[in-house]
């Protein structure tokens, strides 16, 4: 495929892990192009986005930390398809990286989560006024959105349901993204979750987790040695039904990461959730 044709990807956070999976797979997709590395770590200014990734070859894409400089960059290259921004970054920044993206006409695939519903809601609006598409993916597994549709079927059948996440140390927000769709799927079915039997008192405060409504609670744990785990339990009168995703490689992210770039491509607006687009 000829460099036109080519859709031209930006990595914001490419030193990262899941960024340096990106880069991987954008450098191995024959309808991409790397047009851009960005990160805000120092000792990573610079570098060879591919051999920073492990890539046999350096892909001649340095990495840097201005950012609106290359989206204008990009934004630029009329000959070329409109440019996607993916962001793997920290909830702290998200939220402005995705507005000066949408205001070049860049296209966001965003997997950062720590998002407020309310700041949604404001990337929401302002890409609809741009007609601009934007994706906002908690999770980008395939085999999660199994799960989560499967809890949807399990949830018109169980009354009591609690949900546990587990992640690596290195993750700033709690709970994740992804916990808290499968909750907020729950909550649609329209119907209140563990009826109390007894008068709970928590000895200390949070013991229980977090009542994210419905009567639902998510469970946060944060581990080295963990990547990203879900597991959804129901319970009834002398059963147990569990649901559970595990994560060994941060590669299994990759097919929904480049199917959200060509997706995102024909959106007019903010999209949330992988199984909105498969």
């Amino acid at each position: 495929m000829s460099k036109q044709n080519a859709i031209p990807v930006i990595i914001n956070g490419a030193a990262g892990k899941m960024g340096r999976e990106v880069v991987k797979a954008v450098a191995q997709a024959s309808d991409m192009v790397l047009m851009g590395a960005l990160d805000t770590s120092s000792e990573h200014q610079g570098k060879d986005a591919g051999e920073l990734a492990g890539l046999s070859e350096p892909l001649e894409v340095p990495i840097t930390n201005q950012l609106e400089p290359m989206l204008g960059y990009v934004a630029g290259e009329r000959q070329m398809q409109p440019g996607v921004m993916i962001d793997f970054t920290h909830p702290s920044g998200v939220y402005e990286n995705v507005r000066s993206a949408i205001a070049y006409g860049i296209r966001p695939v965003v997997g950062t989560t720590g998002l407020s519903p309310q700041r949604l809601q404001d990337l929401a609006d302002f890409a609809e006024k741009a007609s601009t598409g934007c994706l906002i993916i908690p999770n980008f597994s395939i085999g999660m959105v199994l799960l989560q549709q499967a809890a949807v079927a399990a949830s018109q059948y169980f009354d009591y349901v609690e949900i546990i996440e587990l992640h690596h140390n290195q993750k700033a927000d709690a709970p994740s993204g992804t916990a808290i769709q499968t909750a907020q799927l729950l909550r649609e079915m329209g119907k209140t979750f563990n009826p109390p039997q007894v008068q709970e008192e928590e000895k200390i405060k949070g013991a229980r987790g977090s009542e994210v409504g419905e009567g639902i609670r998510i469970h946060s744990i944060r581990l080295p040695g963990l990547i990203a785990h879900q597991e959804v339990i129901f319970g009834a009168a002398g059963e147990i039904y569990t649901l559970r995703h595990d994560t060994s490689d941060r590669a299994c992210y990759m097919p929904g990461v480049l199917l959200a770039i060509r997706k995102v491509q024909q959106l007019k607006s903010l999209v949330y959730g992988l199984e909105k687009i498969l």
